[in-house]
């Protein structure tokens, strides 16, 4: 169980729909009110990238080990590496009173539905499959076997998240600043607490 709070923010979508440019500008915007769980992996850390701040860099031993214990929320495996959010990241957040964002995939949003935490889930998705190719191409970050394998990968997460009552709202990322207004256009519907009438009734 993790201990109750606010109720977490889930930004899921393929890689290249642009929802890590969406999360940034959530919390450059809100600093006060958001806070960012930091996942764990057991990928090697990328140029540029801090234990604790990007990743909890870890083993795969270690991280079994963790999951064994019932210590993480959701995990999944990408790529061949581990991917898991722990309780303890996610009460790190809550600890600042802050509402936690989570950056998780299909897997882990299956995962983190039959949890307590009631998060709402955001999918954010590109206009199409050739746009995204072409931003994944543009990345220049992976060879063309990789690149298809994260194309088949999209296009069964786009079904998943197209499917009725999957994610409380859909976004289509076609130009950040419109697909950002939606995001906290819903935030601010949802999330940022509004002060309390008399005759206000609770959900």
């Amino acid at each position: 169980m993790v201990q109750k709070g606010p109720r977490p923010l889930v930004l899921c979508g393929p890689s290249g729909s642009g929802k890590s440019t969406l999360l940034k500008r959530l919390l450059k915007e809100f600093p006060d009110k958001f806070g960012f769980s930091v996942s764990h992996t057991t990928r090697g850390p990328r140029p540029g990238e801090t234990d604790g701040v990007h990743y909890h860099f870890t083993t795969v031993e270690e991280m079994k080990a963790a999951i064994d214990r019932g210590e993480f929320i959701e995990n999944a495996i990408f790529s061949g590496n581990m991917y898991g959010t722990s309780k303890r990241a996610v009460e790190d957040v809550r600890r600042q009173e802050k509402i936690c964002i989570l950056d998780i995939d299909i897997e882990g949003v299956k995962q983190i539905k039959n949890t307590d935490l009631d998060p709402l889930l955001v999918f954010v998705m590109p206009p199409s499959i050739k746009e995204l190719e072409r931003r994944l191409r543009g990345r220049n970050t992976e060879d063309e076997e990789a690149l298809k394998k994260r194309l088949e990968t999209a296009k069964k997460e786009i079904l998943y998240g197209q499917e009725p009552d999957n994610f409380h709202i859909v976004i289509v990322n076609a130009r950040i600043k419109e697909a950002y207004s939606k995001l906290r256009d819903f935030v601010s519907q949802n999330m940022v607490e509004k002060k309390s009438e008399p005759e206000a009734t609770q959900e």
